[in-house]
Formats: structure tokens, sequence, C-alpha cells
């Protein structure tokens, strides 16, 4: 198949987003995409939190306005919420300005008429006739037997000949063999993995950039900032990214590294103020924002860097699961990873850390 990916228009001065092909669908999207899984957040009296939603109406608008055109969201997002509150922000005009992403997990594909209700339902909160991307979320290895067991592609055929969807797609959390048998299942229109510039040989490593050079489909990448660890640098890291010439804040190193690759079509990042999003339109509208706006010297310093955030971990544990399943029910090389993110981000503050305080104190008893 001939591959249609590449850069729409480089821009010749600041502030206008650089737009990339999607794929064999067709239509350009922005380089940058807006997640609304980490829309901003209030607390409520029992604690529990909840969408700010003045505040995420501005960002999302802020966004569409500014030359973000894809908005990914999912049904579970923000307890059930986010849908609705990306609908109510792009209401009035901007609907038809943007691309519409969103996910139904693997546990609402019980049937057809589950698939469809479900979409009736995302219809509603997003207050749209159609959507541009619809994925199947979360597939990896102990979930896809479900998918073709339920029939879910098929369901999913009859909502786009009805014009309900546009693009069928996946995202994705597994190792790269089982994502290259799934990929090759199906004509699919776009996918969603989670890469970055310390996750290239974890996930489905960046084996995936060759992959999808040989298809067609649309490639979007999830976490580029890692839960948004890659905007910080701990003093390792700082010292190898103040060695450049050019300084950069960590995350648009972080973002650069993922630009570069031209296989890419999107590159979705969950930004929760103004400041976050201000930041990110500006690194993804500079001329350079393109295929090859990496040196040798660039690729050498994020191999440094990457090298520097992993001499900060403190458990060396691969993840190879040969601990699992645990007698006792807990997830060991989640809590190890939360562990080492923690150091590795410094993510000390509970507030940001992913990794309860009350795992951290276990942890260290451990360690001694």
């Amino acid at each position: 198949m001939k591959t249609v990916w590449g850069v729409a228009a480089a821009s010749e001065r600041y502030n206008v987003m650089i737009n990339r092909k999607f794929g064999k669908q067709g239509f350009e999207v922005s380089l940058l995409g807006m997640g609304a899984m980490r829309l901003p957040r209030l607390t409520a009296q029992n604690g529990a939190y909840y969408v700010d939603r003045e505040k995420a109406y501005e960002l999302i608008r802020y966004a569409a306005d500014h030359g973000v055109t894809y908005f990914d969201s999912a049904f579970t997002y923000h307890a059930k919420t986010s849908e609705e509150v990306l609908g109510e922000a792009l209401e009035g005009g901007r609907r038809g300005k943007v691309r519409l992403a969103t996910k139904l997990p693997i546990s609402e594909m019980k049937s057809p008429d589950n698939i469809r209700r479900s979409l009736e339902s995302t219809l509603r909160k997003l207050r749209t006739d159609y959507l541009d991307v619809y994925m199947m979320h979360g597939i990896g290895p102990g979930s896809w037997g479900a998918v073709l067991e339920n029939k879910a592609i098929e369901s999913y055929e009859k909502l786009r000949s009805e014009g309900l969807i546009k693009t069928i797609g996946f995202s994705y959390h597994g190792n790269y063999d089982h994502f290259k048998e799934v990929l090759a299942h199906y004509d699919w229109g776009m996918c969603l993995v989670q890469q970055n510039l310390i996750d290239s040989d974890r996930e489905v490593t960046d084996q995936v950039y060759g992959l999808i050079a040989k298809s067609s489909t649309a490639l979007a990448i999830m976490e580029p900032l890692r839960g948004g660890g890659l905007a910080y640098a701990p003093a390792q890291v700082k010292d190898v990214y103040d060695s450049h010439g050019d300084k950069r804040s960590p995350a648009e190193w972080a973002f650069r590294y993922l630009i570069d690759r031209p296989e890419v079509s999107v590159i979705v990042s969950g930004m929760s103020t103004l400041e976050q999003l201000k930041d990110n339109i500006a690194i993804f509208s500079k001329p350079d924002a393109a295929p090859g706006c990496l040196s040798p010297q660039d690729k050498d310093l994020i191999k440094r860097a990457r090298e520097a955030y992993d001499s900060v971990v403190n458990i060396p544990c691969t993840a190879c699961d040969y601990c699992m399943p645990c007698p006792s029910g807990v997830n060991i090389p989640g809590i190890f990873s939360s562990y080492n993110d923690a150091y590795r981000f410094e993510f000390f503050d509970a507030r940001r850390s992913r990794c309860s305080a009350k795992s951290l104190r276990r942890l260290r008893r451990m360690r001694r």
C-alpha cells in the first residue's frame, strides 16, 4: 500500500499549527491533539474529583480556536462525563471545525445492541450526529478474544455504513508481537498507542513505526509525556539537556522525539491548564515541527536523556511478569513501575503521583 502520511504544510511563522494527513482517511488533523482525560478538576466535600467545567470549556475552546483540530475522549474518562463536557464546549460552531475521536471499552461490547446504545449515548453527550473516529478501547492480549467473539468489528462496520462513524480504530496496551497480530487482522483506519522517549523498548516499542510505514493506517500517539512526567527533568536529566546549545524545555524535547517520526499522524496530549496548552501549541507551531527535526546530535542527546532517566530507577524491574499472578492479588510490576516513576520524575507530591504514599512506604520497608 502507498503510505499517505506527511506534513500537509510547513508553517513559515509561529502560531500556525502544523497539520498531517490522517492515514488513508482523506483528511488532515493538527499534529497536536487534545486529550480529554486530564481536564481541570475540582474536589467535592467527600474527596471525589469532578471536572471544573468552566475551566475545561475555556481550555477546549482555546484549543479549537488556535489550530487544534483533533480531540480525543472516551466513554469512561472523568467518571463518564468527559464526552459530555467536550460536547458542551464545542457546541455552537466549533464542532464543524474539528475531528472528534472517542472510545468504547471492551466491557460494553457484549452485543450489537449494547454497542449501538453506547454509541447513541455518546453522540448525545458530544452533541453531534457522527464521530470522526470510534475506537475499541484498550485492546490487548487479554481482551482481543472478546472483541472477536462478540463480533465488535462487524458492529462497527454496520454503524459506519449508516454514517454514524467515519473511521474505525483501536487503542492498544500490550506488546509489539500481539499488536502486529491485531493490526494485520483488519483494515483499521487508525490506531492509538503509547510511545515516548523512555518507552522506546516498552509497549509496542519503536518497531511500531516501521510496521505503520508499510500500511496506510493513521498512527496516533498517547502518553507522549508519560502522564506529565517527561515535562520534568531530575538533576541528571537536566544536566544532559543543559549541555545542548538549543535551550528547550524537557516537554519540548519529548515532543520533538515524536514529531521527528513521519509515520505519526497526531500526538495526543492531556492538558490541564491554559499555560500547558499555550506552551504546547507554540511547540507544535514552530516551522521545523516536522519529520527530520532531530539532528544526529539531537538524537544522541535524547539517547543520553533516556539513559539519565533510567539511571534514577530504584528497582530494576523489567516487567517480565514472572512474579504474576500474585497470590495476594498485588500488581507487583505496576507498583514497582509507580515507585520508579516517583523517583524518575520526582513525583513525590501525592496529587501528581500515581503511586500512593502508602505504597511508597510499604516498598521502602521492603527494600530495607
